[in-house]
């Protein structure tokens, strides 16, 4: 018996962590099902982000999802957060296993 892997996209958000709370909100009114918040710290265009403050901590947002939502939730994005806050997305192709729980 063979291993089942299905086709779904991952949807990786790095953001201010200021927006946890709205960015969450939005995932899943977009169809995600669900997602996970890790810390982030770097350094890019916006400075270095090294959390010691509050005000400098980054968030990364993972969202395992159908490409449809991932788009959705890109066009909110782009829309509601890109031009006032510090915030990178990028989507890959990913195989799953329990597709049915995306």
């Amino acid at each position: 018996m063979g291993v089942q892997l299905s086709p779904r996209k991952l949807l990786t958000i790095i953001c201010e962590a200021s927006l946890e709370e709205a960015i969450a909100a939005d995932l899943l009114q977009s169809g995600g099902h669900g997602y996970t918040i890790t810390d982030a710290r770097g350094s890019g265009t916006h400075g270095r982000r090294d959390a010691i403050w509050p005000a400098s901590a980054n968030i990364r947002i993972e969202i395992l999802c159908a490409e449809e939502a991932a788009l959705d939730i890109l066009a909110r994005l782009q829309e509601s957060y890109y031009a006032n806050f510090g915030m990178v997305s990028f989507l890959s192709d990913v195989l799953v296993l329990r597709p049915e729980k995306f």
